[in-house]
C-alpha cells in the first residue's frame, strides 16, 4: 500500500473517498448513474457505461451522442485498451477541403473548425457496445435508464457547466440545430435552471434496444444522413456502417517502480509516457514539491515532448516513426540531456532511431477497474446536432493536418491526431490506480503533474488533483494556475519560460478524476477516489 501523506496543502473544498466500489465523474448524476448499476450488481464496466451516457446529457458542453472514446480497463488479469475514436468520411482529402474552403497564405487548404466539414465519423456508441460485449455483466439496456429518465425529466444545469456553456454560444448558435437544442429561451440555461432533451431518450432506447447497432445502420443511422446531406456534408450510411472501433494494446513507461499505461497512437498519451521518460533522469523526488526546480524540469520535459508529438504523431498506419522508437530509453535519455536547470530552452523535434472532454472511472470489489475518456472536443464539437436525436457531434476532423507531407494529412478512413487519453498505472503487473486529466493538449501535462506529485511527493490522491497546474501551450508559453506559489512563478519567468494568458474558458487547466486501489490483498480489497473540484464532479461509492 502506498505511503500517502494524508494532508492535503492546497485549497479543496472536497475529500477522498474510500469505499470498496466506486465511481469518479464530472457530474455527481453520471456518477451516481454508475452507481445505481454496481447497486444493482453491475461491474465496473457497466458503471463507466451508465455514467458515460448520462454525462452526455448532463454535461453536454464537454460530450454527447456524437462522441469519441477510449478507455483502459483491468479485467482482474490484465489491461485491455481501446480506441473507439472515429474515422474520416470516405470522401475526404485535401482536394475536397481546397475545392470547398480555398487555400490560406501557404497554400494549404483551409480548415473549419465547427460544421459538418469537421466531424468525423461518431466512435461513442460502438465504444459503449464493444466494452459491454467483452465484459459487461448487466442487460445492454439496463446501463441506459438513468440516462433516458434525465433526458426526459432534466435536471438542474450546475454552474460550472453553465458557465461553459454561456462561453459556447457565440460561437455556435448558426450552426445547424444547435439552437434549437441547446439555446432554450434564445440563450444558454442559467445555474439551477431546468433543462431537458427528450429528443435523446429516443436515440437512447434505439442505442439499448439494438446494442449500438441501430446507430450506425438504423433509423438513427439515416436520420444522421439525411442531415448531413442536406447541409452539404460529406458523411453517408457507408461510412458509419463500416465503422468499427479497435482492441489494442497499451503502451507504457517505468517509472519510480510503477508503470504509466496509456493508448498508443492516435493519440498523444504517448506524450505523457516521453515526460515521464525524461523525467526519470532527474532526482525529481529531492526537489522541492512545489519549488521552482521541480516544475522547470517537468515543463522542460513536457515541452520536449510535445516537440516530438506534433512532429510525428497520427494514424498509426501512416506515422514516420513507431511508438517504440519514441519512447526508446537511449532516446528519451538524450532528450533529457538539452534540459538546462538554469534557463528555458526552445525545443524542436528531435529524430528517434530506427528500430472538450468528461472523464471518467470506475471500480469494483471483485478488482475490475475502467479508466475512460470521451469528447466532442472544442466545447460542444461541431456544434451540429442531428434533430429530433439529440446527437451533438464532435469535430475531430479538426485533428487532420492540410499539409501534404504530413504524417497527420486529412485522408478518408483514417483516424486524426486525437488529444483525449485515459490513463492507468500498475506496479509489478498489478493494478494501481485508474485516471485521467480532460482538458485538450492539457491532458498529458496533467498525467505527467499528477503521477510526480503521486510517486515522487506521496501526496495522496485528491491533493495531488487539487495543486495548482502549469499547461505548455501550442507555441510552448506557459499558462499557470493563479493558485501557484508567486515565488515559483516568478522563478520560472527568470528562467527564460514565457508567461501567456490564454482566454480558454472550455479546456483551462483540466479536471481529473482518480481512483487508486489501496490493498494489495484481494480479501481486503479498497479504493481510493478523488474528483476535480475544478468541475461539478463527484467521487461516490460503497
Amino acid at each position: 500500500m502506498k505511503n500517502f501523506d494524508w494532508h492535503n496543502p492546497y485549497p479543496s473544498h472536497r475529500i477522498p473517498q474510500f469505499a470498496r466500489n466506486v465511481v469518479s465523474t464530472s457530474h455527481p448524476l453520471a456518477a451516481q448513474a454508475g452507481l445505481r448499476m454496481l447497486l444493482k450488481g453491475g461491474n465496473a464496466i457497466d458503471a463507466a457505461i451508465a455514467a458515460a451516457a448520462t454525462i452526455t446529457l448532463v454535461e453536454p458542453v464537454s460530450c454527447g451522442l456524437g462522441s469519441d472514446c477510449f478507455a483502459i480497463l483491468w479485467d482482474g488479469k490484465e489491461l485491455h485498451g481501446l480506441n473507439s475514436s472515429g474515422v474520416a468520411p470516405a470522401a475526404w482529402n485535401v482536394e475536397y477541403f481546397k475545392a470547398k474552403y480555398g487555400t490560406d497564405a501557404n497554400g494549404l487548404a483551409n480548415q473549419p473548425k465547427r460544421g459538418w466539414d469537421a466531424v468525423t465519423v461518431p466512435g461513442v456508441v460502438a465504444g459503449w457496445a464493444a466494452l459491454h460485449e467483452k465484459f459487461g455483466k448487466l442487460p445492454f439496456a439496463d446501463l441506459f435508464e438513468p440516462a433516458i429518465e434525465i433526458a426526459e425529466r432534466g435536471y438542474a444545469v450546475p454552474p460550472v457547466v453553465a458557465h461553459k456553456w454561456a462561453a459556447a454560444i457565440d460561437d455556435l448558435r448558426d450552426q445547424p440545430g444547435y439552437a434549437q437544442t441547446f439555446m432554450p429561451n434564445g440563450r444558454a440555461p442559467k445555474p439551477g435552471e431546468h433543462f431537458r432533451i427528450p429528443e435523446a431518450a429516443y436515440t437512447l432506447r434505439r442505442i439499448a434496444a439494438t446494442g449500438g447497432r441501430d446507430y450506425y445502420e438504423g433509423e438513427i443511422a439515416e436520420k444522421i444522413v439525411a442531415f448531413a446531406k442536406e447541409c452539404g456534408g460529406a458523411m453517408t450510411l457507408d461510412d458509419l456502417r463500416n465503422y468499427k472501433p479497435d482492441w489494442v494494446k497499451p503502451i507504457s513507461k517505468s517509472y519510480g517502480g510503477y508503470e504509466l499505461h496509456e493508448i498508443p497512437p492516435n493519440g498523444q498519451g504517448i506524450a505523457a509516457l516521453m515526460a515521464l521518460g525524461i523525467c526519470s533522469h532527474f532526482d525529481l523526488a529531492n526537489m522541492k514539491v512545489d519549488s521552482i526546480e521541480s516544475q522547470h524540469v517537468q515543463i522542460e520535459a513536457m515541452k520536449l515532448a510535445f516537440s516530438d508529438l506534433y512532429r510525428y504523431v497520427s494514424d498509426p498506419r501512416t506515422m514516420d516513426v513507431t511508438p517504440e522508437q519514441m519512447l526508446s530509453d537511449a532516446y528519451l535519455q538524450s532528450r533529457a540531456k538539452l534540459i538546462r536547470l538554469d534557463r528555458a530552452t526552445q525545443f524542436e523535434a528531435g529524430r528517434p532511431h530506427a528500430g472538450g472532454t468528461i472523464y471518467l472511472t470506475a471500480a469494483d470489489e471483485n478488482g475490475m477497474m475502467i479508466s475512460f475518456i470521451q469528447s466532442n472536443y472544442m466545447g460542444f464539437g461541431s456544434g451540429v446536432v442531428v434533430p429530433g436525436t439529440g446527437i451533438s457531434l464532435q469535430n475531430r476532423g479538426v485533428g487532420f493536418s492540410m499539409d501534404p507531407k504530413s504524417p497527420n494529412v486529412v485522408q478518408g478512413g483514417k483516424r486524426p491526431f486525437h488529444t483525449i487519453i485515459p490513463g492507468f498505472l500498475t506496479r509489478g503487473g498489478k493494478p494501481v490506480m485508474s485516471f485521467g486529466v480532460m482538458g485538450g493538449d492539457m491532458q498529458p501535462q496533467g498525467h505527467l503533474q499528477t503521477v510526480i506529485r503521486m510517486l515522487d511527493y506521496h501526496q495522496q490522491p485528491q491533493a495531488a488533483c487539487d495543486a495548482p497546474r502549469w499547461k505548455v501551450n501550442r507555441d510552448f508559453t506557459l499558462d499557470i494556475e493563479s493558485t501557484m506559489n508567486r515565488a515559483t512563478v516568478d522563478g520560472l519567468q527568470a528562467l527564460g519560460h514565457k508567461l501567456k494568458s490564454v482566454d480558454d474558458p472550455y479546456m483551462d487547466f483540466g479536471a481529473g478524476q482518480f481512483i487508486w486501489r489501496m490493498h494489495e490483498s484481494d480479501n481486503e480489497l479498497g479504493y481510493v477516489a478523488a474528483s476535480d473540484p475544478r468541475r461539478d464532479g463527484q467521487a461516490v461509492g460503497f
